[in-house]
């Protein structure tokens, strides 16, 4: 049951952990010390190593690790044309702690034109022998993550009016990154997991979004930009509750939305997060179609550097496997280790321990 296409039984969300010679590098831009192009060829020389090391642990993909991102998210939406990324009063809160004070605002009409993430990408495939794997956020975070008043409305009237212009620039995405070689694109994705719990629905509702109808929109935008996509082009979501400072945000299993998530969203696979009781139970993986369709099971923590137990793991994987056939499964953490540039609170070796122990568990109950 060996898998020679993506998602694969070994699988890795996106980011790591980055190195000490990045941060240094980051804060030294930020300061004035360190140029745009002395920046970048730092960048490049970590990118490569990270690269390396993904290789030598065995996994048949391989990511920039995020390096040359701040956030996950807002990196990639304040490229598009159309949008910015600006401060505000308060971060996005988790835990007990919040984000950087900002987000992102609609100054224009949405597009995808000379995205430099293209480049970025470029650079991970020009530097591997394994399957070069390019993450994004999804259409559905930019429109969750909008705040009130942060749609110029000499563009568009409300926030809701940008879904097609939305839809159509991560249309002229998916065609870019094919373009430039992409054959593995993933959306990552919170807005999901908030619509799995009651209290972010509430804040959600507040915030003027029209939660009755959210679910609905959310597919809709969804299969639009996945309209026209090649065949031979792989294209998964990861379904995330928050990870920042080994914190999180939402709450709550997928049983609201797993049919709609699992059956109508037109994507080849789903990374899940299942590190924790806060996930639920495996119940909703019933709605996964029988058939190509790949659920990654996200038993491995990437929040805390303490290993997981073998036969703990596999266990996990046996109780999912009662509701969708085992060769429909893989592994993987249940997210990156550093969804924003500070990182989870682990070290690097923890890191690739985590890593290392996927390998071995996907080869032992799948190869």
């Amino acid at each position: 049951m060996k898998r020679t296409m993506a998602p694969y039984r070994a699988d890795h969300v996106g980011s790591f952990l980055r190195s000490a010679a990045i941060k240094d590098a980051r804060v030294k831009h930020e300061k004035g010390a360190l140029s745009e192009s002395e920046l970048k060829a730092i960048e490049d020389r970590e990118i490569e190593k990270l690269i390396k090391k993904q290789e030598e642990v065995g996994l048949k993909l391989a990511t920039d690790g995020e390096y040359r991102r701040s956030f996950w998210h807002f990196d990639f939406f304040g490229m598009l044309d159309g949008v910015e990324i600006y401060e505000l009063d308060h971060g996005i809160q988790f835990q007990g702690v919040q984000t950087k004070p900002k987000s992102i605002r609609v100054t224009g009409k949405i597009g995808f034109s000379k995205h430099p993430m293209l480049e970025h990408f470029k650079f991970v495939k020009a530097h591997t022998k394994v399957t070069p794997k390019m993450c994004i956020p999804s259409p559905t975070v930019m429109h969750f993550r909008l705040e009130p008043g942060a749609v110029d409305k000499k563009f568009y009237p409300e926030r809701d009016a940008i879904f097609d212009d939305l839809a159509k620039a991560y249309r002229q995405a998916v065609k870019g990154f094919y373009d430039a070689g992409c054959r593995y694109l993933q959306f990552d994705d919170t807005a999901w997991a908030y619509l799995c719990s009651k209290e972010e629905m509430k804040k959600a509702k507040e915030r003027g979004i029209n939660v009755d109808r959210i679910a609905e929109d959310y597919t809709r935008i969804i299969n639009q930009s996945l309209e026209g996509k090649p065949a031979e082009m792989v294209i998964t979501t990861h379904v995330c509750r928050g990870n920042f400072r080994s914190t999180w945000i939402a709450s709550g299993g997928y049983e609201p939305v797993g049919e709609r998530l699992f059956g109508e969203c037109k994507y080849d696979g789903y990374f899940l997060e299942y590190d924790t009781e806060r996930a639920g139970g495996f119940e909703p993986l019933r709605f996964l179609p029988k058939g190509k369709k790949v659920a990654v099971l996200g038993l491995i923590t990437s929040k805390s550097g303490t290993l997981e137990k073998k036969s703990d793991v596999k266990r996990r994987i046996e109780e999912a496997a009662k509701f969708a056939p085992l060769e429909q499964l893989a592994l993987s953490p249940q997210c990156g280790f550093a969804s924003t540039e500070e990182g989870n609170v682990l070290t690097e070796e923890q890191q690739w321990a985590k890593m290392r122990e996927i390998i071995e568990l996907a080869d032992e109950v799948w190869g």
